[in-house]
């Protein structure tokens, strides 16, 4: 059998992210209770690369302490010379290095395990030095666009402002991950130029360097673009948040929980909920939250930090927080109850 070659990951979090319209680093937005570059950091964590470089640049200080319970080491990216520039940042930090970089964007946090798992895979049973991820959509304005050969060979990525009229009309986009050999990787990035639109050194210029010099590369069409691309706006914000919220509750569906209305029910990845719980409609469980079996939570109800006995009934409108309510108690509709036990 085979035995897989060392993996490194390097997560680009260096970002300022204007469309956001704050001055807030964008991969410390929430998204579902938590910030972007935790779902990142989850997905990525079960394949134990080593090491993890998270690149930091914008509020530099903010992002290292948000990542500070993470097994990985912060790379500064001092000025924003572009994606090129941010991956070479982790190049003190993988000498002597020998195997796959798996390269993410820091705010992509709809990926999951098994999505990276995919392409590794696939980029490994390849046995080239460099897969890109890829996808499809119908509207790809903004996005590098892929640029393929008669024979559907990957030539080139070709970021939007640097693309003529044709090339933009081709809706095959950079995803923005790569699977990278060390070999490869970073003797491209210092033949990489900053002669472009913009002014930066572009990671996705390896893709042209690789191919003039003999190297085919290998891509990975994924089918689900919501999942994989990263998040650029409020909109795409709201968009994550409500398809993890889904996912989230999905599982407590198959694990014996029931919803009249799930797509207005929020359930906390920190919150527990028991069996046979009714989770009835526009309400909200979040913080340290804990349903005992056979809970009946009615419409418009707001749980934080609440420890609810089981066979309770908390009434409609009801918000209790910081609070513990005893087994089999029934709590009256539009009740606000804040404390161990205290009601005003």
């Amino acid at each position: 059998m085979t035995t897989a070659s060392p993996l490194a990951a390097i997560v680009l979090a260096a970002g300022k992210g204007t469309r956001m319209k704050s001055p807030r680093a964008k991969v410390l937005h929430e998204v579902f209770f938590r910030p972007m570059l935790h779902h990142v950091l989850d997905a990525i964590g079960p394949l134990h690369p080593e090491p993890t470089i998270v690149i930091v640049g914008h509020q530099r200080e903010q992002v290292e302490r948000a990542v500070a319970s993470y097994p990985v080491v912060c790379a500064p990216q001092l000025e924003q010379l572009g994606t090129g520039h941010a991956v070479l940042c982790a190049e003190t930090f993988l000498s002597g290095f020998v195997g796959t970089v798996l390269i993410v964007c820091g705010d992509s946090p709809l990926l999951l395990t098994n999505h990276l798992e995919e392409m590794l895979a696939h980029h490994r049973a390849a046995g080239g030095p460099l897969t890109i991820m890829t996808t499809r959509l119908s509207e790809p304005t903004n996005y590098g666009r892929i640029i393929s050969d008669g024979s559907g060979r990957v030539t080139a990525i070709v970021e939007e402002k640097d693309a003529t009229a044709e090339q933009r009309l081709i809706t095959e986009i950079n995803a923005g991950l790569y699977c990278v050999e060390s070999s490869l990787l970073f003797s491209a990035l210092r033949r990489v130029t900053s002669d472009n639109s913009q002014q930066e050194r572009y990671l996705t210029d390896i893709v042209a360097i690789a191919v003039a010099d003999g190297i085919n590369v290998t891509k990975y069409e994924h089918p689900h673009p919501a999942h994989v691309l990263g998040v650029n706006s409020r909109v795409e914000l709201a968009q994550a948040h409500r398809e993890i919220g889904r996912r989230r509750n999905t599982e407590l569906l198959a694990a014996g929980v029931t919803m009249h209305d799930p797509g207005s029910v929020t359930v906390a990845p920190t919150a527990i909920v028991g069996a046979d719980c009714l989770l009835t409609e526009r309400l909200t469980v979040c913080g340290q939250t804990s349903l005992g079996d056979g809970c009946l939570i009615e419409p418009g109800v707001y749980l934080e930090n609440a420890d609810i006995g089981a066979g309770s009934r908390i009434g409609a409108g009801s918000v209790l927080r910081d609070c513990a309510i005893a087994p089999g108690t029934e709590v009256a509709p539009l009740q606000y109850i804040s404390g161990r036990g205290n009601k005003r």
